[in-house]
């Protein structure tokens, strides 16, 4: 199996964990596919995209540039899947091949967790707490900055954490 170097999406490089790369074969045809394993950051990204331009440069030095379809795999790790009809196979005959009644897919999770994904890219994502304070401590929170007030509950929860 080939081993994916880098992937350009859009001209922009996504940190790839894990990779497969084949060529799904099924009775509507062949396609080329390339499943990442992703940050949380790139998933949110583009789950809301259809077709992207990609590049994806192979460890053996090849580039394989293509208008992509773009899906989100669900269920484990963060994962896109990008794929497109291929008619002329010469360019892919030494890949792997997958058939549609095949029940093995390449697992390209095993060996990474969610862990090592946040320590590359931390999702940041917006809360909304609702709280019954005393009235001077409520006049202190809105006379504070965003900013700060994000600081100081990231700073409690990390105190709590520990």
């Amino acid at each position: 199996m080939f081993k994916v170097k880098t992937v350009k999406i859009d001209g922009e490089e996504i940190h790839v964990f894990n990779s497969a790369i084949f060529i799904f074969e099924a009775s509507t045809g062949l396609t080329l596919e390339c499943n990442v394993i992703v940050t949380e950051v790139v998933v949110k990204k583009y789950q809301r995209e259809e077709n992207v331009i990609v590049e994806i440069e192979l460890e053996d030095g090849r580039i394989i540039n293509s208008i992509m379809m773009v899906n989100i795999i669900h269920g484990g790790l963060p994962q896109l899947h990008l794929c497109c009809d291929i008619d002329d196979t010469e360019d892919y005959k030494d890949f792997d091949r997958v058939n549609e009644n095949d029940t093995r897919f390449p697992d390209i999770e095993e060996g990474v967790t969610l862990e090592d994904i946040r320590k590359v890219e931390m999702p940041i994502e917006p809360i909304t707490l609702k709280l019954k304070l005393p009235v001077d401590q409520v006049e202190w929170l809105k006379k504070q900055k965003k900013n700060e007030l994000n600081e100081i509950i990231s700073e409690i929860i990390k105190m709590k954490r520990q």
